[in-house]
């Protein structure tokens, strides 16, 4: 355990650097011009036809980011095959599923589905839309799986895979949030996959606000948001709160009722911890510990063993880990994503309609 708090605060001291060009990132840029050159290398292999390039049947929407790590794409990717579904199409979803080992073979399901056999993002996805789904890091595999277990799916969402070329798509949504571009250096000196340019080239940008009240920082800094369009803006509601074997559910209110006089511990195994921790207090939920650990870290029965406090707060992508759990004290904290635009997805429904029988592929520029 001492080992995942010391990796998780390492990667927060490393997206700190990130965000200014301090000596830390200095010394890193000269490795960055390594990844700017396989950036270029790569969209070249694809756009000269050297790199085969798989076009779906149907249409695809790309829900990915440039800034590396957790930016909110998932919450996006929910509200995005829910609306989809509310509005006639029958979504199927692909995912690369960090952080098991799948093989040479892409899986498919949906409904329930093993963290441990498909990650803990295509897990929650699966469980919180019920659509069916694809998983294989290549994309094809995963989108030829899915369509050949659900035939009906007549529209592909795609978690990330912004950056995977190999996929043809129709429409490309970049997830944003208050961090912005950071420093705008490439990795390793920064924290972009791609050049900041690459946002002008995204179909819609949706940024991710720490609350409805105000823009972040990273929106009022004209620099930082030289090449970062801003279509929408979303951030999270926190709705109510559910035990962990679901047979209760509670407002925020009932919640507060039921924690006076005890202890609370939030944990959060995900690329921002704090981002979580905020959005509880946000929410009037501020729980009096909190514990951090590296995206994706699995969540057993010793830890929690390990834990005094009263109640124990998870997020939705972590409690995915822990159904064959029976603590009594772990409560998931449930949200939903909330846009500036409620009727985006219709738009988007839309122009994929138009377009459908003609539809071209679509690859990033740099």
């Amino acid at each position: 355990m001492n080992g995942a708090r010391l990796l998780a605060g390492a990667a927060h001291w490393l997206h700190q650097q990130w965000q200014r060009r301090g000596l830390a990132a200095g010394l890193l840029l000269p490795f960055a011009g390594i990844t700017a050159c396989y950036v270029v290398a790569k969209k070249i292999w694809y756009t000269s036809g050297l790199g085969q390039v798989y076009r779906a049947p149907v249409p695809v929407v790309v829900v990915g980011n440039v800034y590396v790590g957790g930016t909110g794409k998932t919450p996006v990717v929910i509200a995005l095959v829910k609306q989809l579904e509310a509005l006639g199409w029958h979504p199927g979803i692909i995912s690369r599923g960090y952080g098991v080992r799948l093989g040479p073979q892409a899986h498919s399901g949906r409904g329930v589905l093993q963290a441990s056999v498909v990650g803990d993002e295509p897990a929650l996805l699966a469980e919180q839309t019920g659509a069916p789904l694809g998983v294989h890091p290549k994309r094809r595999l995963a989108c030829q799986a899915l369509l050949q277990a659900y035939p009906q799916v007549d529209i592909i969402v795609a978690d990330d895979g912004l950056q995977h070329l190999a996929l043809a798509r129709d429409f490309e949504i970049v997830v944003q949030d208050a961090r912005g571009l950071g420093n705008g250096w490439l990795l390793p000196a920064g924290p972009l996959r791609e050049p900041a340019l690459r946002l002008s080239t995204a179909d819609l940008v949706i940024t991710r606000e720490n609350a409805p009240s105000r823009l972040t920082a990273a929106l009022r800094d004209p620099e930082a948001t030289q090449h970062q369009p801003v279509g929408l803006r979303m951030w999270l509601k926190v709705t109510g709160l559910q035990s962990l074997d679901k047979k209760i559910n509670i407002s925020v209110d009932e919640f507060t009722q039921f924690r006076f006089k005890k202890n609370i511990i939030a944990i959060a195994a995900i690329s921002e911890p704090d981002r979580f921790f905020n959005t509880l207090a946000q929410a009037e939920l501020k729980p009096d510990q909190t514990l951090g650990l590296p995206d994706h870290h699995p969540l057993g029965a010793s830890l929690f063993a390990e834990q005094t406090a009263d109640l124990i707060l998870l997020t939705t992508k972590d409690a995915v880990k822990c159904r064959d759990l029976t603590d009594p004290r772990i409560w998931v904290v449930l949200v939903e994503a909330v846009f500036s635009e409620a009727d985006w997805v219709n738009e988007l429904s839309q122009h994929l309609r138009a377009t459908q029988s003609h539809s071209i592929s679509k690859l990033p520029v740099v």
